[in-house]
């Protein structure tokens, strides 16, 4: 092959020794920090020449091949490859093993060439985590076999190699000649676009506040596409928030695509487990499901199909994996490693066991991010970060557990009630009403308890895995991901108590700044641009984001126009909690007045559903001739799409709603589909203990407590809610405001400034 072509040792083994079947039916393997640990146990017993993590690599035709051998010891000429593991080693998958020998051959293949060696002892090293026993198995070999194995393995991954390359190289040749898809670019748009180019040159990150109605879909990833061979960016991460954003990504991708039909461009649209499974009912083995018996075998037929048709939504990679008769959500997992745009969820970046974060890291990929939605961001991340332990589920599981887990389950059982007892929640709580404590520390005995049972059900199951029920395994998972948070707790989270009666209380660990996980995810992309209709204030951002310095931000003008937008915000009015009841009827009032000078449809927003239903009772009474409808709790898809639906061109009446809701964002109501807003609250947050807590946190790290806690978060459900009324630059209507603290300038200064307000 003409140009040279990288690739890691364990890449290329992955590519050339899987076979058989795919199988994910539950065993408990050790967490990335047990291996770590466990490699260094290991290490640690050798001799003081023994050689660790040794440099490796070498080459085949235009084929480079690097990585880093386990260990080495020199003395008795014997090159190791180290894997931990629990339970039996009879139970490991024959592909398994398979995969472990490809590696250490091709290792002792680049060892032999390296150091002029004949030949040498290869050794598999299996640590059992739970005994700290080790296995050896060895076999020897010539430098002559294996250099004729390391041939073999990169011959068969050479095709492959040689087309990756030229892919690339005709997909860099086609963007830097890649047109805008459209005539003229909106209002606005080549602002952005230019803005995102420049920070896809210089590696940086850009906040980019645009206004709905500009195209800030195609205006982000035209500009990052076209940046991408001049900044031989690897691969181009597009996430969204929700399944909408991943739609309107993939048509844009399609028009620029339809625009210039030689691009040969890759993308894949990553789906959740859940929705890709063909056989939900079927566990995830060889032996249950006819699309992971024999994947491995039929996975190279059905990637080069796949790279060959190029585009692969959901509807395409399934029909693809169909054809070829495998599973098309791991099969969409092989292809992330192989797609030039991936759309997918913020959580395959940003999740601390994020997919695509992983492959970047591990393949050293220059990647440039775009997040659509980003003011989102925080309370994802802050979901991300944050694990609960629930009380009510241990006891269904201790009731019903191998008895061999009775005595460390009995240790957690007497750590909870202890934590209540200390709480002072022995007597209280209630499902109507239930009892709240913030822990002003980590309750260690539990946390160790929680991480005893994590390793007890681990160890039991690696041993007995015909008892992983669901519930064990809910409960393993459950632990684990709390003690490996409260393992990084500190001023970035806090410790919580519910209790909602006997038997139901949860311990949580709930996240406050995600910066502290965040900024090594923004650190390890080349670029990324978060992108949204409400981005103000930027420190807001940069502060609990964790940002870089150097980071950008901008405000694109709007195409909007005061003039199109009618806002009024009315005084008399308070929406304080302690007004609640005496705010009713001039709401009422108000919004009746309203209809009654221009009759359509328009949205009116509560902070609560039981505000809501005040207001909607009300209104009825007051004026039945108006139609009406509302969001209720808990509301179903179809029922949430029937209320849509209701918003039909030429029709009217009012849909009463939510603020912060599924229709205060996110939905597009163009035209005299939707002529205007009410919005009845400043969308502050309740003022209770945790956020209480959350505003002392935020104000001893940046000063700005009540800001970030209440005013900001309120205001920025505010501008999105009322973002839904002006659509596109042809669009008319009116947003009423009833709060008198709408007056204030520190609020007034957190609404958009096109609206003049």
């Amino acid at each position: 092959m003409s140009a040279t072509y990288r690739v890691a040792v364990r890449a290329l083994c992955d590519f050339t020794a899987r076979q058989g079947d795919l199988d994910h039916r539950f065993t408990p393997a050790p967490s990335a920090r047990e291996g770590m640990e466990g490699h260094t146990l290991v290490t640690s017993r050798r001799g003081e020449d023994y050689l660790a993590e040794l440099p490796l690599s070498g080459k085949f035709e235009g084929l480079i091949v690097i990585g880093r051998a386990d260990g080495f010891d020199p003395t008795a000429n014997r090159l190791e490859e180290i894997k931990t593991h629990r339970g039996s080693l009879e139970r490991m998958a024959d592909n398994q093993r398979a995969l472990h020998w490809a590696q250490v051959k091709v290792y002792g293949a680049l060892l032999c060439a390296e150091r002029a060696l004949e030949q040498i002892t290869l050794t598999l090293v299996y640590l059992d985590i739970a005994s700290g026993k080790e296995t050896l198995i060895s076999q020897e070999a010539t430098a002559d076999e294996l250099q004729a194995f390391f041939a073999d393995q990169c011959q068969r991954f050479l095709a492959w190699a040689e087309q990756e390359a030229g892919h690339r190289q005709d997909r860099d040749s086609g963007l830097q000649t890649l047109r805008f898809p459209h005539a003229a670019f909106r209002p606005g748009q080549r602002e952005l676009a230019e803005d995102v180019y420049k920070a896809a040159s210089t590696g940086r990150c850009l906040l980019a506040q645009a206004p709905t109605g500009i195209g800030k879909t195609m205006g982000t990833l035209f500009p990052m596409l076209s940046a991408m061979p001049r900044q031989q960016l690897d691969r181009i991460a597009f996430l969204t928030m929700k399944t909408p954003g991943r739609r309107l990504a993939l048509d844009a991708l399609a028009t620029l695509r339809t625009s210039d039909e030689t691009l040969p461009l890759r993308v894949l649209e990553l789906v959740a487990r859940e929705k890709a499974c063909e056989y939900p009912d079927r566990a995830c083995h060889g032996e249950s499901c006819p699309l992971a018996a024999g994947f491995y075998d039929r996975l190279p037929a059905a990637r080069q199909a796949a790279v060959d048709q190029g585009w692969l939504d959901r509807d395409a990679l399934r029909e693809v994996a169909l054809a070829h008769d495998v599973c098309p959500y791991y099969l969409g997992q092989e292809l992330a490693r192989w797609a030039d745009v991936i759309v997918g969820d913020v959580n395959h970046w940003f999740d601390s066991h994020a997919l695509l974060h992983g492959l970047a890291q591990a393949n050293d990929w220059r990647t440039g991010v775009l997040v659509d939605e980003a003011h989102n961001l925080i309370e994802r991340a802050r979901g991300m970060y944050s694990a609960e332990l629930d009380q009510q589920r241990f006891n269904r599981v201790r009731r019903a557990a191998p008895k061999a887990l009775s005595r460390p389950l009995g240790r957690l059982s007497r750590q909870w009630q202890a934590v209540i007892k200390e709480a002072g929640l022995e007597e209280e709580g209630d499902p109507r009403k239930p009892a709240y404590r913030l822990l002003t520390v980590l309750p260690d005995k539990l946390v160790t308890a929680a991480q005893q049972v994590g390793a007890a059900i681990t160890d039991h199951l690696g041993e007995h895995p015909e008892d992983a029920s669901l519930e064990l395994q809910e409960l393993l998972f459950e632990a684990l991901a709390f003690c490996r948070l409260a393992e990084r707790f500190g001023e970035h989270s806090l410790c919580d108590l519910t209790r909602y009666g006997r038997g139901r209380a949860v311990l949580g660990l709930r996240n406050l700044i995600p910066a502290d996980f965040l900024a090594a995810r923004f650190n390890a992309a080349h670029s990324v641009v978060l992108f949204s209709a409400t981005l103000n204030p930027a420190h807001y951002y940069r502060d609990l984001l964790g940002l870089q310095e150097n980071t950008v931000w901008r405000e694109v003008a709007s195409p909007f126009t005061a003039c199109q937008l009618e806002v009024r915000i009315r005084t008399d009015i308070s929406t304080r909690f302690r007004d609640r009841d005496a705010s009713i009827d001039p709401i009422v009032a108000a919004m009746a007045q309203q209809y009654q000078r221009k009759s359509g449809h328009y949205l009116a927003f509560f902070s609560s559903f039981a505000y809501l239903e005040a207001a909607l009772a009300r209104f009825r009474e007051a004026h039945p001739e108006v139609p009406v409808f509302s969001q209720t709790r808990g509301m179903p898809e179809a029922q949430r799409e029937e209320f849509l639906a209701r918003f039909a061109p030429g029709g009217e009446g009012i849909g009463f709603a939510v603020l912060g809701g599924a229709f205060a964002e996110g939905i597009d109501l163009p035209g005299d589909r939707l002529i205007g807003a009410f919005i009845a609250t400043l969308g502050l947050p309740p003022f209770n203990d945790f956020n209480e807590a959350l505003k002392a946190r935020l104000t001893a790290r940046f000063g700005q407590g009540d800001d970030y806690t209440y005013r900001i978060p309120g205001m920025i459900k505010v501008v999105q809610a009322a973002g839904r009324v002006i659509r596109s630059p042809e669009d008319q209507g009116v947003v009423v405001l009833m709060d008198d603290r709408f007056a204030q300038a520190s609020v007034r200064a957190l609404l958009p400034r096109w609206w003049g307000a």
